[in-house]
């Protein structure tokens, strides 16, 4: 647009830029992103086109802040069960445990999930970020782990495969439904698969 970008520094401002965003997010979770242009963004958080590219330079950017949040409203529930562990550490519950909010966060953010996760196979900016949060939540498990008596072999390795293996079921379970699959079944092989893992 040729329009300089700024960061908003006054609450009114803030505020309209957090519109814009919100109005994103949902248009992204309901139309998907390539169906969705900064018209309709503007018009669903009440602010003109040119409000819209004044703290955007373009829909993508306007992406990165909706993924940001989105990411962050995926990881806080994980993250906050982390906090919440205490020695010695039920791998039993813990499975289970994440298991149900990452089957939660796949059904409440559907569109938003499968457009988002569609476009990191495409767009290298969504893809690193996706690995950036990937990566934080590897070392923090790690770490919280570590420090509450884990001590398998190559710790970081099988909290990374524990994350792809729940990543997997839950999009299984959710988006696929196989009519010849016992999901419940599957649901028991993935925990005691997880649990495996760090006994």
């Amino acid at each position: 647009m040729g329009q300089e970008v700024r960061e908003p520094k006054q609450e009114r401002s803030i505020e309209k830029k957090n519109r814009i965003v919100r109005a994103g997010y949902e248009l992204f979770s309901e139309a998907g992103y390539h169906s969705t242009n900064t018209a309709q963004i503007a018009k669903r958080a009440g602010v003109s086109t040119g409000i819209v590219y004044g703290y955007f330079k373009d829909k993508h950017d306007i992406l990165l802040d909706v993924l940001a949040i989105h990411l962050h409203n995926s990881f806080s529930p994980v993250f906050a069960l982390i906090d919440g562990l205490c020695a010695p550490i039920n791998y039993y519950a813990l499975a289970k445990d994440v298991l149900d909010i990452a089957i939660n966060l796949h059904k409440k953010s559907a569109k938003i999930h499968e457009a988002l996760h569609s476009l990191s196979h495409s767009d290298a900016s969504v893809n690193a970020k996706f690995i950036e949060i990937e990566d934080n939540l590897t070392l923090q498990l790690s770490d919280r782990l570590a420090s509450l008596g884990a001590d398998a072999p190559n710790l970081g390795e099988r909290i990374h495969f524990a994350m792809n293996i729940v990543q997997s079921f839950s999009h299984e379970y959710v988006f696929d439904n196989h009519p010849y699959i016992d999901y419940a079944a599957m649901r028991t092989i993935v925990e005691s698969t997880l649990v495996a893992l760090f006994i």
